[in-house]
């Protein structure tokens, strides 16, 4: 059979978003699934990692993207006056009206190459991933014109991403919008894939005609081949990622403070937030604080990997992060170094955490709890009793990236057996 996978994120663009698309068309293949990806000729993403290595035996496809550079609008204006402000604002104003999301310009030209590719290489399925939402509105395209059957695979929420500051009257109303495209793809996808059970269970409340599954992200352990774990005379907890909508890294930040702890450094590896450096310079914490900008991802699982600790930061968000299952709790967990879970106690983070014994959680917002975990973390590392921690056999397995393609590649079978 024959698939076209259609991602807003792949190499060379950089940064969490890529990886699972990227493992899917890297992988499908070997389970005889004739795999061609359609991507933006240039994105123009902050983060671009040349040492990311494209798959070998899948074709690439390039439309020409249509819509702004992704900058971050807050970061855009931080230290802006007058004029300079004001034009930007209205850019940025501008970016916020496009609905479903401000990258709907590709869909000009990837509506039509998708039609075409599916046309000229008699593509059975086309897989479109989100966010951003709007990559939904090629599948459905592409399966109206040429029949072709479409799946859906939701990385994220569509209606409900525990990152939208709901508190806005902007935000809610594009978050109308947003409920739409996932009644879109309810009433017209062939099937729905779903990174988490909540996800998963968002998508089913809405009555969908096509069957819809989970399928996690997974671990890729292989990828941390040659990194190495060296204890240093600092104890050493590392957040690798960006901050945007609700991540907070402040609770944490004052946590640390509140510890007494002169020996430990946490270091921040991705873009922060220019007003989260502003508050974080009034605790005064000197060298403990680390910011380091964004990195590639090789380098970033080798200061994973070379971490005493690692911390996982998911907000609260009213309930909305409960259900998160991101790719960066897979990452930690093939990392195997102890995790500091600042994430909402009754969620799938945490419980996925707790039963593979990789680290200890406590609430986002919980700075008692966020004090006293990175105190137990400390003392077992300064008595020698921090250890690695490796998954079971029986964990790598069901958790490995292997598992979790070949649920993909059984389910794209299916449709069109």
């Amino acid at each position: 059979m024959k698939l076209l996978l259609v991602t807003m994120y792949f190499p060379p663009a950089g940064g969490g978003g890529v990886q699972r698309p990227l493992k899917f068309a890297t992988h499908l293949p070997a389970h005889g699934i004739e795999t061609h990806v359609l991507a933006p000729d240039d994105p123009k993403w902050i983060h671009v990692d040349a040492e990311l290595q494209l798959p070998t035996q899948a074709w690439i496809h390039r439309a020409r993207y249509l819509g702004p550079r992704s900058r971050k609008h807050a970061e855009d204006l931080h230290g802006r006056r007058g004029l300079d402000r004001v034009t930007r604002q209205a850019r940025s104003l501008s970016r916020r009206l496009l609905v479903p999301d401000e990258n709907v310009g590709w869909n000009l030209t990837a509506i039509p190459a998708a039609v075409r590719i599916a046309r000229a290489e008699g593509i059975d399925v086309v897989l479109t991933t989100s966010p951003p939402n709007s990559v939904h509105l090629v599948g459905a395209a592409v399966k109206r014109t040429t029949g072709a059957r479409w799946v859906a695979d939701l990385r994220d929420s569509v209606a409900a991403h525990p990152h939208r500051r709901v508190e806005r009257t902007a935000v809610r109303a594009k978050e109308k919008i947003s409920d739409q495209v996932a009644r879109l793809v309810a009433r017209q996808a062939d099937a729905i894939v779903a990174a988490s059970d909540a996800i998963a269970d968002e998508a089913r409340a809405l009555h969908p005609q096509g069957v819809v599954a989970a399928i996690l992200n997974g671990a890729d352990f292989d990828d941390f081949a040659g990194l190495e774990y060296r204890r240093g005379d600092r104890f050493r907890i590392t957040h690798t990622g960006s901050f945007f909508g609700k991540r907070d890294p402040r609770p944490f930040l004052q946590a640390l403070a509140d510890s007494g702890l002169e020996d430990v450094v946490a270091r921040f590896v991705g873009d922060f937030r220019s007003a989260d450096r502003d508050w974080a310079a009034q605790l005064d914490l000197g060298d403990r604080l680390e910011l380091h900008p964004y990195v590639p991802r090789r380098r970033s699982l080798a200061l994973q990997r070379d971490s005493d600790a690692l911390l996982l930061l998911i907000p609260e968000a009213g309930g909305r992060g409960r259900g998160v299952l991101s790719g960066k709790v897979f990452e930690y967990l093939a990392a195997e170094r102890p995790i500091l879970a600042a994430v909402p106690p009754e969620g799938a983070a945490a419980e996925l955490i707790e039963e593979t014994g990789a680290g200890v959680v406590a609430a986002p917002d919980d700075v008692a709890a966020l004090t006293s975990a990175l105190r137990a973390l400390h003392d077992a590392w300064a008595g020698g009793t921090l250890d690695g921690t490796p998954l079971s056999p029986a964990d790598r397995e069901r958790l490995g990236r292997a598992a979790r393609v070949e649920e993909l590649a059984d389910l794209l079978r299916g449709l069109v057996s």
